[in-house]
């Protein structure tokens, strides 16, 4: 007997058919075949550019963000939509929201569809490409007058936003972790021990750095990824342009492209209020300490098991990047700390080559010869190639730096009746050690110019 298929249920539609469905809706066009192409990177969300044309053979382009199947968080998609719809009447230049919901037939996720917008995101090509030369000088300053509009933005729509206080959030996160850090320690004690008076709370965009806005050769064009907007102080998201991870390797302190000054300026030009900067410079040494803190946070996914993932793994061997930051920013690095050198190989009854010479050996061959053969198309694979060739140097480093720092901080710990870090930084929390102390910052810059000579010695200069 023959049986007529049936017809395909919601459940057999495609992410680019459901996708489509969401276009035609929301444009009121009838769209045709719609593609998708995920951008790399975006920790917790899933972002693809959508390509397709309509019947008269125009094209329709958007960006879908969309939360991992499963995984996801209506009411933090929606509060982002509801900020980038309170963002442009305001003013800030953002992405149209075309439609935002809690699921639909093949995207199976809370998402959110906004227009396309042309522009750059990628800091390498800001700080150097020579068509960003026209606008590069006085980028900072547009970026402060951004955030002024940004901080204009009226919150009589945005009611769902968080506005919990920012220092309290992140210390339970690091406390969470269970993994006590003499160099956090430090910096939280600082933080409660100069906090200046609070400002009337605004919106905050939360991620507001080199990668989350797109530039074109005449500025400005949009903000985006607004998924940490909250209520807060404005001075944090002026604080976070600051902090030394978003230059990407670049000099000037704001996002690698000006001066604090100039972001100042611009952001006094568009509200009327210039922070002094003590206050810009607390809220840099907490964005400092927040990143260490979510960077930790993120590779623990890797560490504690929940996730195999490579690139989670890097980013736990990283963490010392932020360490270092933190110390700066708070001048408490002792620079007379000298790491002792690396150890020579230990006799082996293996055969040569040396495990470090293997090491540099398939590093230098994915580098020069496997990395070159990889198309533009294959982005994820190039991205974790990176990743692999770094974390191969890491291990090449901490072979040939051998146990030396490590017998050196042990002692420096036995002369403040410290068995661990751990244990030196439980008396920076109780107040029975002092970050004032030299023989306490000594024994920290150490720990962590040691753990950043093998994870990433180019971060030191």
């Amino acid at each position: 007997m023959a049986v007529t298929p049936a017809s395909p249920g919601p459940e057999s539609i495609t992410l680019a058919e459901g996708v489509g469905e969401v276009l035609r809706a929301a444009t009121g066009r009838t769209i045709g075949e719609v593609s998708l192409r995920r951008f790399t990177g975006g920790a917790s969300k899933q972002v693809y550019a959508v390509d397709a044309r309509d019947d008269a053979g125009a094209a329709v382009r958007a960006v879908l963000r969309r939360d991992p199947p499963g995984h996801g968080d209506a009411a933090r998609m929606g509060a982002e939509a509801a900020c980038l719809r309170a963002a442009a009447v305001a003013g800030v230049p953002v992405p149209a929201v075309l439609a935002a919901a809690n699921t639909a037939p093949g995207i199976d996720a809370p998402y959110l569809l906004m227009e396309m917008v042309e522009g750059e995101s990628i800091p390498r090509k800001l700080h150097r490409d020579p068509e960003f030369a026209p606008v590069r000088d006085r980028l900072a300053a547009d970026l402060g007058r951004v955030l002024g509009l940004i901080h204009r933005t009226p919150l009589d729509t945005l009611d769902s936003l968080d506005d919990e206080d920012p220092l309290d959030t992140i210390e339970q996160i690091y406390r969470g972790l269970d993994e006590p850090r003499p160099a956090v320690e430090m910096g939280l004690r600082w933080l409660r021990e100069h906090r200046p008076p609070p400002r009337r709370k605004t919106l905050v965009h939360g991620d507001f750095r080199l990668g989350n806005f797109l530039i074109a050769s005449d500025g400005v064009r949009a903000v985006l990824d607004w998924e940490l907007a909250h209520r807060g102080d404005p001075i944090e998201d002026l604080g976070w342009l600051c902090v030394r991870a978003w230059r990407f390797g670049a000099p000037a302190p704001v996002g690698g492209l000006g001066t604090r000054e100039q972001l100042l300026d611009g952001y006094a030009q568009t509200t009327g209020i210039r922070p002094a900067p003590e206050e810009l410079h607390w809220w840099e040494t907490f964005g400092t300490l927040k990143w260490l803190v979510l960077s930790r946070f993120q590779a623990e996914r890797h560490l504690g098991g929940q996730e195999r993932s490579v690139e989670l793994a890097a980013i736990g061997r990283r963490v010392c990047e932020s360490e270092y930051d933190l110390l700066s920013v708070l001048g408490m690095l002792d620079e007379s700390v000298v790491v002792p050198a690396a150890s020579e190989p230990a006799a082996t009854v293996h055969d040569r080559p040396h495990l470090t010479e293997m090491l540099d050996l398939v590093a230098d061959t994915l580098t020069e010869e496997i990395a070159p053969t990889l198309t533009a198309e294959q982005q994820r694979q190039r991205f974790l190639l990176r990743i692999c060739v770094n974390l191969l140097g890491t291990a090449t480093r901490e072979l040939h730096a051998g146990p030396a720092a490590t017998t050196e901080v042990a002692e420096l710990l036995g002369e403040l009746d410290c068995d661990s870090e751990a244990e030196l930084a439980a008396g920076l929390r109780s107040g029975a050690l002092s970050y004032s102390d030299n023989e306490v910052r000594r024994v920290v810059s150490l720990a962590v110019l040691s753990r950043l000579e093998v994870a990433n010695p180019r971060h030191l200069h």
